[in-house]
């Protein structure tokens, strides 16, 4: 008896060492990963210079006159299923509407001045010549901090979404002590920024090109702010970068520690644990909350796996690129409106806004370097750095748009975000939320950013 007892006893310890061991391993934050400055440009490294040149967009007319003659020999597509709106995707009946007024009414040369507008420049960082805005604030008070802000768009939007966003955020604004000086990139690979010349430049390490760039144009501390992919960058940029990153504002804050679907799981049993009344519908229940992401998330796995095959059909083809980008601006604003014939897409945004976005990618070629983050950021080199395990210690504000693709409460963000400052629910708003709704959105970053320098005075 007493040796089946010490076996006993045995087999408990044993049997703890190894939960522990199993507890450790998937759920304990490891070790910072050690990123290097890399080479992403073609060919070997070589010195390129540190020269940052003024860039003005000047699109040969070759390239509009070529556009000109495809949206003329379009193909009319598939008539579109009876009040099918945009259930099936874009509504071929809208998108007719749309070619329309892409041909005979958005005038090119007018909207190339207006993208222009802002002062832009071009640098290149590690091998890839990187496009950038910047806007310095004017007629700053006495005794104003000027704070750098690295500004970051997603996919598949660009740094045209932070148009209206930008002034609302370098003018000194009343009340507070501080103003923003705004560095917005296109992304490697997105618009008029180069992309990667060879496998490997996912979102963590466009942390580290962001960081290059920061700090080339002189910002050896700064704050960030993104959206769609750049929220994720600038969360890999919080977490291995905490003594550079003073602070990170986010509208698409996203938890992807391997608990959360532990705490959601627990969370759907009594949603009153997790989720406070307001919002428990944007989470609750799981089953609605996974099927419309499933339904949402074909083109996430056709990126993440194939984005080079998609890409030659897109590149190809003008009308094609529109429909796949436009549609995105419809379920993700808000998710009802796919039963409306026009996707809803124009109750917030001007079509020539949207073609604006439409026509960087088309100008650019960019469209398939933009889609190979998607199979950069979820290989398993990527995933098996296990930054979202380790926390982001850096002072955090998010904001959850009632139409955002995903919702993630406050108990899984802290998670991440053990410094979470402000979680705001704005009143409306979705995914674009700096496109869509650029004064709500920029009064958040205020706000926000004076509770972080309130934070760090005080501590």
């Amino acid at each position: 008896m007493w040796f089946v007892v010490k076996l006993l006893a045995v087999l408990v310890v044993l049997l703890a060492v190894g939960l522990g061991v199993l507890w450790q391993k998937a759920f304990a934050p490891g070790p910072l990963p050690n990123l290097r400055d890399e080479w992403w440009g073609p060919g070997q490294p070589r010195n390129l210079g540190e020269a940052i040149t003024p860039f003005k967009i000047n699109i040969p007319d070759a390239v509009i006159e070529d556009l000109n003659a495809r949206l003329d020999r379009w193909k009319t597509p598939t008539k579109p299923l009876e009040n099918a709106g945009f259930t099936y995707g874009m509504n071929s009946d809208y998108l007719a509407k749309v070619v329309k007024f892409w041909r005979k009414d958005y005038n090119w040369r007018k909207r190339e001045a207006f993208l222009n507008s802002l002062p832009q420049f071009k640098t290149n960082v590690a091998g890839l010549n990187m496009h950038f805005i910047h806007v310095k604030p004017k007629n700053v008070p006495a005794g104003t901090k000027v704070l750098p802000l690295l500004f970051m768009h997603g996919w598949p939007g660009s740094v045209r979404e932070l148009y209206a966003a930008i002034p609302l955020l370098t003018t000194p604004r009343k009340g507070f002590n501080f103003v923003f000086e705004v560095v917005a990139p296109s992304l490697p690979g997105y618009g008029f920024s180069e992309g990667a010349a060879r496998p490997g430049l996912g979102a963590v390490q466009m942390a580290v090109v962001m960081r290059q760039l920061m700090q080339r144009l002189g910002f050896q501390q700064f704050y960030v702010q993104g959206g769609d992919w750049g929220s994720v960058i600038a969360t890999h940029m919080a977490t291995l970068y905490p003594n550079i990153v003073l602070g990170a504002h986010m509208n698409m804050c996203a938890a992807m520690h391997p608990l959360t679907p532990i705490v959601y799981m627990v969370g759907s049993i009594y949603p009153l644990l997790l989720v406070d009344p307001p919002y428990q519908d944007r989470l609750f229940p799981l089953s609605s909350s996974y099927s419309f992401l499933i339904e949402e998330s074909g083109y996430f796995h056709l990126q993440a796996t194939k984005p080079d095959t998609v890409g030659v059909a897109l590149r190809d083809s003008p009308v094609g690129l529109a429909s796949y980008i436009l549609e995105k601006f419809s379920t993700w604003t808000n998710r009802t409106w796919k039963e409306l014939p026009d996707g809803g897409i124009e109750k917030k945004f001007a079509l020539t806004d949207l073609l604006d976005n439409v026509m960087i990618y088309w100008v650019t070629d960019s469209i398939t370097t933009s889609m190979r983050l998607y199979a950069e950021s979820f290989s398993s080199a990527q995933l098996g750095l296990g930054m979202d395990k380790i926390p982001a210690n850096v002072p955090t504000a998010c904001m959850a748009a009632p139409g955002e693709i995903a919702y993630s409460p406050k108990a899984t963000l802290l998670m991440k975000f053990p410094q979470l400052i402000q979680y705001t629910h704005p009143p409306r708003g979705g995914h674009f939320l700096a496109f869509e709704e650029p004064a709500l959105f920029a009064d958040d970053v205020w706000d926000s950013m004076a509770k972080i320098l309130a934070e760090k005075s005080s501590s």
